[in-house]
């Protein structure tokens, strides 16, 4: 779980557009950020094998 801190920090915009950075709205989390889905793997994971993110499904074969 991500400080409360660095949440506001990200959302801030930066000195330099480079220095931008996405986080995840949910859990905070900065790496594994998917951008299609606004969200981290972790929770995309969770939603997704709960049926809450639309047009998705879990593979099997």
């Amino acid at each position: 779980m991500a400080r409360k801190a660095m949440r506001i920090k990200a959302a801030r915009k930066p000195k330099f557009k480079v220095r931008g950075y996405t986080r995840c709205p949910l859990c905070g989390r900065v790496h594994a950020y998917m951008r299609k889905f606004n969200m981290c793997r972790c929770c995309f994971r969770k939603l997704a094998r709960e049926g809450k993110s639309p047009g998705v499904v879990k593979s099997s074969w």
